[in-house]
């Protein structure tokens, strides 16, 4: 009885004892210091803790144990308590090089890196060993603070201390990976010893690489295993082979590694992740739900917790939640391709396909590595209306997914491509019949409307809606085929019973609104846009086709403008609507009022990357050049493997005279991209300005090699030689060209380079022998007419415009060219050209001026007024259209209309070119 009640309260003795000798008080600190060793050499941290701050209490300058207190402090895990304890011990004098690494280190833990960089940023250690750890944890807590450079730095100075220092090595693993670099990220964990401290944890990243990074289950299982054969104790070696049971679906093998941790380490954070992935695994999403609730309690900042919690939600139906989460998580590491996926699912489930496709990650066109996404790509393209592009995921994500009935849907899309169209439809209607899935459906049903057999795509929806009794997108796709089949009645009625299925689904109000307007009642297109907005404030999408429907109701810029200040203030965690605004403010050269408006979105958003992007182009265009770069350079932290940043760094620089610098931002684009055309076409332009054509020419070579099927580069070449007057070579570059590829654009560069040489016969020879080759092509004729009427030949300039229109009934530039054309040579069908090319294309002032211009000459005065008013109010600023505004008042008989906007013209003098019949205007007054 005595020995079982002594086993049974062992370890609570053992506290006991240290409690009564702290309550005797009588040891001296050396003893309490002693004593607190020997519970640490004995892993009992807690009777450590009371001994250590017993003899602090004796001793309050005692360093050593305010030193082993920090330590023991660590080792319980109270990260925050032990940064207190090792600074105060620094300042008693513990010499640096015992105790910085460790304050470095519980900073750390604690997250506050930036008083790791700002308070021991610049200390310096004696000992290697210290050094290296120190300039390790600094390193860390500069990328924490996005200062990848300057984690770098901190990485190189841990390694010149130390060469071999295996954490370095593992951080700049982790970098590697985080810019994108793979296989540098690989090698560089190849340099970790493996009889080194960090050896296991080297395997670990190993393997999340290889499963993560390169899909690689087999090489990632490898290195988990070998993690722990390295170090058996190491539970996150066994942690990464449970998960990547799991996601091979391997749930009894995963179940009894899992249980043998659970008894190890129950309740840890890293235990309850695998318990409630395995749940979320074996589809049982009410105990999941618990187990992630529990979960977040713990670690509320963990992607991977809310991740795994938001996609719990997404299965439970609770889209709001699983919404919040997933965004979350990607807040926090925008790298989640699961949530992503989640969040993109969400979206569409919700009927906001512009959220939805603005989470489709950039890089999906040249992404073969996740065939789920490509699968959800295909079917927000689709639900877009653009069918080519979703068939072209849905067939790559049938290609890459490892599942037999999206191997089957594989082989069924090679056959559609090969022409094989009765037995590939048949293969998909087969799937699909026999998978609960739909991306079998979604590529039928895409391939049936792309195809034209809008009934046939009609019986898949039947089906698909077999599958999906209570979701709106069955009733949408059945819209769409009905439009496709020109029956707005029944494409009205299936948008209106997705409504009822899902009264928040937008995709079918947007579509409904595209009838009304179709139908001519933009008003009610307009009003049912703004219920939509009503009920969901924060749609974008609602706001950007209420706009295009108002621009293309004659909106004037006010109520554009308005209409996107109502969106940022709807949707203010959307980057969206502050970025068209900016852009929209700077088309029209409203710069300040740019700027601002992107200053106050970054300020909100300053981790959006394409809000950067702007407030740098607004900075430029205000002439704030220092600030752009500044800007750009964020952007550039954000995206380090983009080459976008840098090219808008050299942009800014040439605008601010610097071509220096952006010549050195431009390689740097050439660096990240090889193939950038925009970063070479820029240094081909800079060795122009240098007078170093060779090097410009070298770089239109290459890219000849690169896209030898492209017009691009003979383009370049060609350009190069005609700056110099070498006409011969660049004719010889644009044939050579031409033999390559058949452009127009080559085609009419060669002639325009021959009529420069003077060799006007060779130029209508290549003419003649363009346009019988290529009858259908209307560019060609297009130019011809423009040099024509560049020429104020204007019979063949009406003549080529004339066959441009057989080629291209609604050109409206040729439409509009064609009115004016008649208009000078008092030709009939004037009028009504100019009013079909503003039909076409409304809002354009160029088009507009040519109108009100006719209507006055055909003495229509009112309507000429109005309508040059609104070309005024659209450009202020353009002088021209304010003396045609005066021409159309003179004409009217408007004298007091016309004065003022005469005397406005006169007072800009040599800026505006027309002077002598503005003074003749205003003399005739």
């Amino acid at each position: 009885m005595k020995a079982s009640v002594s086993r049974r309260f062992g370890p609570a003795a053992t506290l006991a004892v240290a409690l009564v000798v702290s309550a005797c008080g009588g040891d001296s600190p050396d003893t309490l210091i002693a004593s607190a060793q020997d519970y640490l050499n004995r892993k009992d941290v807690p009777a450590a803790i009371i001994q250590l701050k017993n003899a602090l209490k004796a001793d309050p300058n005692s360093a050593k144990a305010r030193l082993m207190l920090g330590q023991a402090l660590m080792a319980s895990g109270d990260a925050a308590g032990a940064a207190t304890e090792f600074g105060k011990a620094k300042d008693q004098g513990v010499p640096p090089d015992e105790v910085v690494p460790l304050l470095a280190q519980a900073l750390l833990q604690s997250g506050e890196f930036r008083k790791i960089t700002t308070e021991l940023g610049k200390q310096q250690l004696a000992s290697a060993d210290a050094q290296a750890s120190f300039k390790t944890s600094l390193a860390i807590a500069w990328l924490r603070q996005g200062e990848r450079e300057r984690a770098s730095e901190s990485l190189e100075d841990a390694l010149k201390a130390k060469a071999d220092y295996a954490p370095a090595f593992l951080e700049q693993a982790r970098i590697s990976a985080a810019s994108g670099d793979l296989d540098g990220a690989l090698a560089g964990l190849d340099r970790v010893p493996r009889q080194s401290a960090a050896a296991p944890e080297a395997l670990k990243l190993r393997g999340d690489l290889l499963l993560y990074g390169k899909q690689d289950q087999k090489g990632a299982m490898a290195a988990y295993e070998e993690a722990v054969k390295v170090d058996p104790s190491y539970k996150e070696g066994r942690a990464g082979i449970v998960e990547l049971l799991l996601v091979q679906g391997k749930l009894d093998e995963a179940d009894k590694v899992l249980q043998e941790l659970v008894k190890e380490v129950p309740g840890r954070p890293m235990t309850v992740y695998l318990q409630t992935m395995q749940a979320y695994a074996k589809k049982d999403y009410k105990n999941g739900k618990e187990l992630s609730q529990k979960l977040l309690n713990m670690t509320p900042e963990s992607y991977r917790a809310l991740e795994l919690a938001g996609m719990i939600e997404l299965q439970l139906g609770a889209n709001v939640q699983a919404e919040a989460l997933l965004g979350k998580a990607l807040q926090i590491n925008p790298g989640l391709s699961m949530a992503r996926r989640g969040l993109i699912t969400t979206n569409v489930r919700l009927g906001r396909l512009d959220k939805a496709m603005a989470l489709l990650p950039p890089n999906l066109e040249q992404n073969d590595r996740d065939p789920a996404m490509l699968a959800l790509a295909g079917q927000v393209y689709m639900l877009q209306g653009d069918m080519e592009r979703a068939q072209r995921f849905f067939a790559r994500a049938s290609r890459l997914d490892p599942k037999d009935p999206v191997k089957r849907t594989t082989l069924a899309l090679s056959h559609l491509a090969a022409g094989q169209g009765d037995t590939a439809l048949g293969e998909l209607r087969d799937i699909a019949a026999t998978d609960d899935g739909v991306v079998a459906d979604m590529a039928l049903i895409n391939a049936l409307l792309r195809q034209g057999k809008v009934d046939d795509a009609l019986k898949a929806v039947a089906a698909l809606e077999k599958k999906r009794p209570t979701d709106a997108l069955p009733a949408f796709l059945r819209g769409r085929a009905l439009l496709q089949k020109r029956d707005a009645a029944g494409a009205r009625k299936a948008m209106e019973q997705a409504l009822k299925l899902d009264p928040d689904y937008f995709p079918a109000v947007g579509v409904l609104a595209a009838i009304d307007n179709s139908e001519k009642k933009p008003e009610d297109a307009r009003a049912r846009l703004e219920a939509a907005i009503k009920r969901q404030p924060a749609n974008v999408r609602a706001y950007q086709m209420l706009l295009e429907l108002r621009a293309a109701h004659g909106a004037d810029k006010a109520e554009q403008i308005g209409i996107l200040r109502r969106a940022i203030d709807g949707a203010p965690n959307s980057p969206v609507p502050s970025l068209l605004l900016t852009e929209f403010l700077l088309r029209s050269g409203e710069n300040k009022e740019a700027l601002a408006v992107a200053q106050k979105a970054v300020a909100a958003m300053p981790d959006e990357a394409p809000l950067l992007d702007a407030l740098g182009r607004a900075q430029s265009a205000n002439g704030e050049h220092n600030q752009a770069l500044a800007s750009f350079g964020r952007m550039q932290s954000l995206q380090p493997q983009s080459p976008v940043p840098a090219l808008r760094m050299a942009s800014a620089s040439l605008i601010a005279g610097d071509r220096a610098a952006a010549d050195k931002h431009l390689r740097k684009a050439l660096e990240l991209d090889p193939r950038s055309l925009e970063a070479q076409q820029g240094l081909a332009s800079l060795a122009m300005d240098a007078k170093k054509p060779d090097e410009a020419l070298a770089i239109g070579r290459s890219i000849q090699q690169q896209r030898p099927k492209e017009q691009v580069g003979y383009l370049l070449e060609a350009q190069i030689h005609a700056a110099n007057k070498e006409w011969d070579k660049a004719t010889d570059i644009l044939r050579a060209g031409l033999k390559q590829v058949a452009s127009p654009e080559l085609a009419i560069r060669l002639h325009g380079v021959l009529v420069a040489a003077g060799k006007k016969a060779d130029a209508d020879r290549v003419a003649s022998d363009w346009r019988r080759a290529h009858p259908k092509d209307p560019a060609f004729p297009f130019y011809l007419a423009s040099q024509a009427l560049n020429a104020n030949n204007l019979t063949e300039g009406l003549r080529s415009f004339e066959q441009v229109l057989q080629l291209q009934p609604d050109n409206a530039v040729a439409l509009n060219n064609v009115a004016w054309i008649k208009g000078q040579l008092g030709r009939d069908g004037a009028l009504a050209d100019a009013e079909r090319a503003n039909t076409l294309a409304p809002n354009q002032p160029p088009f507009m001026d040519t109108w009100a211009m006719l209507l006055s000459a055909a003495n229509q005065h009112d309507r000429a007024i109005e309508l040059q008013k609104k070309v005024v109010q659209l450009q202020p600023k353009a002088l021209a259209y304010k003396l045609n505004l005066a021409k159309i008042y003179l004409k009217a008989g408007q004298k007091d209309a016309a004065r003022p906007l005469l005397d406005e013209i006169a007072a800009a003098g040599t800026a505006f070119g027309g002077q002598e019949e503005v003074e003749r205007l205003r003399k005739s007054l």
